[in-house]
């Protein structure tokens, strides 16, 4: 089929650059709206230096109507819109929930008035892995029920799947929700990978700029959970893996007979926080300095992914191990430092 114009929000963000690359290479015309709250304009240069391709960037808010609504006019023949903008700290959340409904839940109802106003039914959605909370069964399934949510991050998460599923339901619209387990690792170029704000709220970004000397000490926060070494377990994908599965999500899409689809992105291997830092110091030769604090609140014990509904039905599976994901993503830092 040919291959048609995209809208990625949150663009020139972690995942949606990768994304952006990803599309480019697979042939598709795209267009970044970003408002830079956590990324940086220059991001734009860097996938254009990788692919070779311009990327039609607007400095927008998916909370503006009429912002939005511009970007429409000038880009009459959108198919699609991949829908990443959205805060994502679990622990920020906490402290500031009213900025993550306005913003999450907020955002995702205006951009759907937007797409409505121009015909545009097709959408894939950034979803999370929170939506399971704290499962019963590991590991989790398509079909696992999904629990109040532990934070208002996953909160926002469960009610714009609930959107979704109710505006696909009025035939308004055609919709993945892909949840997502927990993105890493960077681009093999060292011009993409993941760049938070202040202090980082994730743990290999916090780790990588601990091994450069960008900040302190890594505090492990508890090691007194039910797993192997008593520290939290989490399915962590590189993020590059992530990003092909939203290029193949979005074939689907175009050519499934169903409108509303949600598939679990992740290796199906679960790996502790202790894991993860012997990964890295591994993979890169650098010893990490750290010490076990309190729990956090809002952080799930244990989760990871059965991704056999996303590897037989969008012919997609992960392939960059634990060490790679390590790897590049302090081949990155490096390049962040110099």
């Amino acid at each position: 089929m040919k291959k048609g114009k995209v809208l990625v929000t949150g663009g020139l963000g972690y995942i949606g650059s990768h994304t952006v690359v990803e599309l480019q290479n697979a042939g598709y015309s795209v267009v970044v709206v970003d408002n830079l709250s956590n990324s940086q304009a220059d991001v734009k240069e860097r996938i254009e230096a990788i692919t070779d391709k311009t990327v039609s960037f607007y400095k927008e808010d998916v909370t503006d109507y009429d912002g939005l609504t511009k970007v429409f006019k000038k880009n009459r023949n959108i198919e699609a819109v991949i829908h990443f903008a959205a805060f994502k700290a679990v622990g920020e959340s906490m402290e500031k929930p009213l900025d993550y409904y306005y913003n999450n839940v907020g955002g995702l109802m205006t951009l759907l008035d937007v797409m409505e106003d121009f015909e545009c039914k097709n959408m894939v959605f950034s979803s999370s892995c929170t939506v399971y909370g704290q499962p019963e069964l590991l590991p989790v399934t398509e079909h696992s029920p999904v629990v109040k949510a532990w934070s208002p991050y996953g909160s926002t998460k469960i009610m714009c799947e609930q959107i979704l599923s109710d505006v696909t339901f009025a035939k308004k619209l055609r919709n993945v929700s892909l949840r997502y387990f927990n993105p890493v690792g960077a681009h093999s170029s060292a011009l993409l990978g993941e760049l938070p704000k202040g202090i980082p709220n994730n743990l290999v970004p916090f780790i990588t700029q601990s091994a450069a000397g960008v900040r302190g000490p890594i505090t492990v926060h508890g090691n007194n959970y039910s797993t192997i070494d008593g520290t939290c377990i989490r399915d962590y994908i590189h993020v590059v893996d992530l990003a092909k599965a939203h290029v193949k999500s979005l074939e689907y899409l175009f050519e499934s007979n169903e409108d509303y689809h949600v598939f679990n992105l992740g290796t199906g291997k679960g790996s502790t926080v202790l894991q993860v830092i012997k990964a890295f110091e591994k993979a890169t030769g650098e010893k990490l300095d750290y010490s076990i604090g309190e729990r956090r609140p809002g952080d799930v014990e244990q989760v990871w992914a059965d991704t056999s509904f996303a590897n037989k039905e969008l012919g997609w599976h992960s392939e960059l191990s634990l060490e790679d994901m390590m790897l590049t993503a302090w081949e990155w830092q490096k390049t962040l430092k110099k």
